[in-house]
């Protein structure tokens, strides 16, 4: 079994771990960076734009992708997953699954060949699984690596992908392998998923056409979105009024999610904004029980929204039918108006889902995590990225609900601590200190 000897090792390629990477490996730490999807860039890369900037996602995360690939200090291991991880003197050793490709990676040269001459489409999970991908392929356009991967489950074995590739890369027989990285410091920066559509039986459950959650939103604003505009998925019919309903994933017990997310009524108005230049005669309407915008510039987002025409209604949302043309039939208490119950009818809605944690490290990592998933950090004002295990540390959404602002803030924050703690327990002069430009 290889054994791969760095001192960092950092879980989780988003925008939150790859930010972390760079950081130590700026300051002269050798680092092992594991993802366990095909590519990095995590949810960031799937983004339109960020608020309140409104600067392009992929702009942003590109760069930051292509720094961490080429970094002489960081070590990129894509479609891993670190299996165990076990105490080794002051520092850990852990097991890392490398998932097979059925692609050789020193051999692609991601030219596509296979991509475009394979036969099967399947749902593209990139774009929500609105769009279609071929069964092997790179993952997006601006995938790192640009590395082919076959999904097996759909492959027919027709050899067609074999015959096209023109660097013989394609290997039906690959299997998973095991590796093992030694790291003084370990970082977890192992993201978030979003609400399942189907939580909510009182909103459809999942199973209504044109009621969507907002990473689904996203992809129909990106410029590499599925349809290149915003189209209703149920009829591909443009939608002429549009309704947000706002804590649709979050403050809600019956859920078990009762947090606030922090980035819902943020992102709610960013959309609808992109909306209104998109479509320039839509309604949008926004159905929400308190806006939460917090942060440097947000207020002042939010009021150009609404001088952008965008309607803001206190309300609360009971219940989401449709009607025989597919469109979303909102129940609505208006809170402003004594409680006035009406319904409304709009051609699409979006729901404001929750973050959840992506991963529980407990069983792998030995790190607790609060009733509400996301790990336990015992000291938050004095150390917030510090866990209860020496040497181990959280960045980003693994950690809580936070914006992209706050996930590389907490990611510099992140290396910073366990540059620290990497020369503490390093003998003199083994881990070179970074020397500054007076």
């Amino acid at each position: 079994m290889e054994n791969i000897q760095v001192d960092a090792l950092v879980v989780g390629g988003g925008i939150a771990g790859m930010q972390a990477a760079l950081d130590l490996a700026d300051q002269g730490c050798q680092v092992a960076l594991v993802e366990k999807e095909p590519s990095i860039g995590g949810k960031m890369i799937a983004l339109s734009k960020v608020f309140p900037t409104l600067d392009c996602c992929s702009c942003i995360t590109t760069p930051k992708m292509s720094a961490v690939a080429h970094h002489e200090n960081i070590q990129l291991y894509t479609y891993c997953e670190v299996q165990s991880l076990a105490q080794n003197g002051t520092g850990y050793i852990s097991k890392v699954l490398q998932k097979p490709r059925y692609v050789i990676e020193d051999a692609c040269t991601g030219c596509r060949q296979c991509e475009y001459e394979c036969p099967i489409t399947v749902p593209n999970a990139f774009d929500s699984n609105l769009g279609g991908i071929r069964a092997i392929r790179v993952p997006f356009s601006t995938a790192v690596p640009q590395i082919a991967v076959l999904d097996m489950e759909t492959c027919l074995f027709c050899g067609i992908c074999e015959k096209a590739c023109p660097a013989d890369a394609i290997d039906y027989s690959q299997t998973a392998e095991e590796f093992e990285i030694e790291a003084a410091a370990v970082l977890l920066s192992t993201g978030f998923e979003i609400t399942p559509p189907d939580a909510k039986k009182e909103y459809g459950a999942g199973e209504l056409h044109n009621v969507i959650d907002g990473l689904i939103m996203e992809r129909l604003l990106a410029p590499t979105g599925p349809y290149g505009r915003i189209l209703r998925p149920g009829d591909g019919k443009e939608p002429e009024s549009i309704a947000y309903v706002q804590c649709a994933g979050s403050r809600d017990e019956t859920l078990g999610v009762e947090y606030c997310s922090r980035v819902c009524c943020m992102y709610a108005i960013k959309q609808a904004m992109l909306i209104s230049g998109s479509l320039p005669l839509a309604d949008i309407t926004i159905y929400y029980m308190d806006i939460r915008a917090f942060g440097k510039g947000y207020e002042q987002f939010f009021q150009n929204a609404k001088a952008m025409g965008v309607e803001f209604i206190k309300a609360k949302v009971a219940s989401i039918k449709q009607d025989e043309n597919q469109n979303p039939v909102l129940r609505v208490e208006l809170m402003e108006e004594g409680s006035r119950v009406e319904e409304r009818t709009h051609d699409m809605v979006v729901l404001s889902v929750g973050l959840l944690p992506a991963y529980n490290p407990q069983a792998v990592y030995g790190v607790p995590v609060e009733d509400d998933g996301f790990v336990d950090i015992p000291a938050p004002n004095a150390s917030p990225c510090n866990t209860n295990r020496p040497g181990i540390f959280v960045t980003g959404t693994a950690a809580g609900p936070m914006d992209i602002v706050d996930s590389i803030v907490m990611a510099g924050a992140a290396a910073a601590e366990a540059v620290a703690y990497i020369h503490e327990q390093e003998p003199a002069g083994s881990v070179p200190v970074p020397a500054y430009a007076d």
